[in-house]
């Protein structure tokens, strides 16, 4: 089969699939070359460990793997925003430091690795002093590549375990205290510090789906998907809207980064927004709502999806079981904002591409194969590490089917390195978490602030109802706060730790309570002053970029209040698919028409009525919160909300058509 042309003209917009991105250079000649080669090489090593995993056990895996990707960091991530694009001699020296720090515990000269096993609480001072550097340098390669909140926040807990058992022992945060040496231990020869679970994760499970979505976007599937919501939606009002909504999510199976997926998105289907009539704030917004999507949607979800599988012990099939029916609240959401702002705006409609959707199906629905081989093969008890494998060879053979996107040894080379460079981030990342996880462990934290928060909530009312209410209010702004500092991964890791044994404590089963601080961590990516997501967007529309950021958190809240539901009642696990059919399904539809009436409250429209004034939305929202709690009386009222308001909505509606003839003739009589 022949390649098409891009519907959205020309070729398909480069796609970058490390979720936490700052700009990296464009490493070029023999540096470029040399990195490459060693991210390539790294990554054929990932895919090897796959089926061939190393006699040594997990541990020395992670080491080696650290010792590949760290250094790489030095070299394709700037020390400052203004440093030029091939690496310093400090550069250099940095990448060589994190080599050789890296590798000490596997050394073949000494004790070796056992050896050094072996020293864990009794290290020596030489391995102090390697772990010392290590750390400086995981803390230096997370500022590089987030900035400096998650170096801060690393800085605090340090202080914490350090200094704190100068507190006085009467404080519920206060502990024994921990001299230098048992930190660097906890850090650099346990399984809680740096080659803790967060880096087995990013090791093991997102390094091969971002080599698997290079794969994809390299053989042309991003075009594809893009391309296809084009022509799915043909010649009416919503298409522009729909079309980025839809694309977002179909782009966000290649990419699983909100930032990434929203520029994407938006350099194809701004110029049709803008020929449709959108503002570019309004663009923006729906954009980047409809970009953080790829972090919630099936079947490569976030870094931080990862992570819940392995914190509670399950299957990635089981997490994207659990996230199904939250990603079809969020987009439900998203298409009633774009419903409505047709309306709004006078949105009009745009030329048809020449192609229909059926065709492009046709000629090019083969890239829907590796998506749905992942599917089946988790459900069949495969491993999500071999299923990711298998569908990234299928994604290469199913290339050749179409002439411009072969996957050619070069390309397929490229697209190695292009997974493997787009791990870093999430390296820096996850390593750096292990400080945070290492010192909560050595001191007890999580459970002192857990107790602090419950206490909190209990200060205020004895009911044991409102407390847990007080408590998800409380853990929702505590999360949403977080992660305006912290990327995505790094702001779940830290919320589990100390939010998780709170909701726990109170009864929530684990599952609901992983999947609500997962949720409220993805919100950061919206959520004002420092909404990754829509700062992208707006630099593509060319809109006001704070302007934007609240235009996408008004696309988003309506979905992203549904997991108050999690946890709120034990009804609110069947959104997750945790019950018997009937319930998740009544569940469903009840969280559907609660974020319908949010959907009224933020976007000031009844969908087949009109616009809706302070008294319909104050209803709506009022309808939305109580359908939230699924509780049979709380649903009564939030339904009769609902009707309420929809009625003020006629009503309004009524007064405005009467004013009509009244105005006109008024206009009619005046000289």
């Amino acid at each position: 089969m022949g390649g098409d042309r891009s519907l959205g003209g020309g070729d398909p917009t480069a796609v970058h699939y490390d979720e936490e991105e700052r700009p990296a250079r464009e490493l070029r000649g023999r540096v470029g070359t040399g990195v490459a080669l060693v991210a390539a090489g790294t990554g054929l090593f990932t895919l090897w460990q796959v089926f061939r995993p190393l006699a040594q056990g997990s541990q020395f895996y992670l080491i080696i793997f650290l010792a590949l990707t760290l250094p790489l960091i030095f070299l394709a991530y700037k020390a400052r925003a203004r440093s030029g694009e091939r690496p310093t001699w400090l550069d250099w020296v940095l990448a060589g430091l994190a080599l050789i720090v890296c590798l000490y515990p596997v050394n073949p000269f000494g004790s070796g690795y056992d050896g050094f096993l072996d020293r864990q609480a009794l290290l020596d001072p030489i391995d102090v002093v390697f772990g010392a550097v290590l750390l400086v340098l995981v803390i230096e390669a997370a500022r590089r590549t987030t900035g400096l909140a998650l170096p801060i926040v690393c800085g605090a807990f340090l202080a914490y375990g350090y200094y704190g058992g100068l507190l006085p022992q009467t404080w519920p945060i206060a502990h024994a205290g921990l001299d230098f040496a048992q930190i660097i231990d906890a850090l650099y020869n346990s399984g809680s510090g740096f080659y803790g679970t967060p880096l087995d994760v990013a090791a093991t499970y997102i390094v091969l789906f971002t080599i698997y979505g290079a794969v994809l976007d390299l053989s042309g599937a991003s075009r594809f998907f893009v391309d296809l919501s084009v022509a799915a939606f043909r010649r009416s009002r919503s298409a522009a809207g729909r079309t980025a909504v839809a694309a977002g999510f179909l782009l966000g199976t290649v990419s699983g980064s909100g930032t990434a997926t929203a520029v994407s998105v938006g350099a194809v289907t701004w110029p049709m927004l803008r020929r449709a009539g959108y503002p570019p704030e309004q663009a923006g917004g729906m954009l980047a709502a409809a970009g953080v999507g790829a972090i919630l949607s099936p079947p490569t979800l976030g870094a931080a999806a990862f992570i819940v599988a392995e914190y509670l012990d399950v299957s990635y099939l089981t997490v994207l079981g659990w996230a199904m029916i939250p990603t079809l609240l969020y987009y439900l959401g998203i298409v009633l904002a774009v419903e409505i702002d047709v309306r709004r705006f006078g949105v009009r409609a745009v030329d048809p591409p020449e192609i229909s959707a059926g065709k492009l199906l046709l000629r090019l629905g083969y890239h829907f194969s590796s998506l749905i081989l992942i599917v089946v093969l988790l459900a069949l008890g495969e491993s999500a590490t071999r299923s990711v494998v298998y569908a990234t060879l299928l994604a290469v053979a199913l290339s050749f089917l179409d002439r411009s996107a072969r996957l050619t040894p070069s390309r397929l080379f490229q697209a190695l390195a292009a997974g493997v460079r787009g791990v870093l981030p999430v390296v820096a990342v996850c390593t750096a978490a292990g400080v945070i996880t290492a010192i909560t462990t050595k001191t007890g934290l999580g459970a002192q602030l857990a107790s602090l928060l419950v206490s909190g909530a209990r200060a205020i009312t004895d009911n044991p109802t409102a407390v847990l209410a007080l408590t998800v209010l409380l853990a929702a702004v505590a999360l949403s706060v977080l992660g305006l500092a912290v990327p995505v991964t790094a702001s779940f890791i830290i919320g589990w730790v100390i939010i998780g044994p709170a909701l726990l404590g109170l009864g929530v089963g684990a599952p609901a309570a992983a999947m609500f601080v997962f949720y409220y961590s993805v919100l950061s990516e919206v959520t004002p002053p420092t909404a990754l997501a829509a700062v992208g967007a707006s630099a593509i529309t060319g809109g006001r970029t704070m302007a934007t950021m609240w235009q996408a958190l008004k696309y988003a809240l309506p979905a992203f209040l549904a997991p108050i539901a999690f946890v709120l009642t034990e009804r609110g696990e069947y959104l997750l698919a945790r019950g018997p059919a009937l319930g998740v399904l009544w569940t469903s539809v009840v969280a559907a028409l609660a974020v319908f009436g949010l959907a009224i409250a933020t976007g000031g429209w009844v969908p087949g009525i009109g616009r809706a004034g302070v008294a319909s939305r104050v209803a709506g929202a009022v309808g939305g919160l109580f359908l939230l709690y699924l509780a049979p009386v709380a649903v009564a009222i939030g339904l009769g909300a609902l009707v309420m308001s929809a009625l003020l909505a006629l009503l309004e509606r009524d007064r405005r058509t009467e004013k009509e003839p009244e105005r006109e003739q008024r206009t009619a009589t005046q000289p």
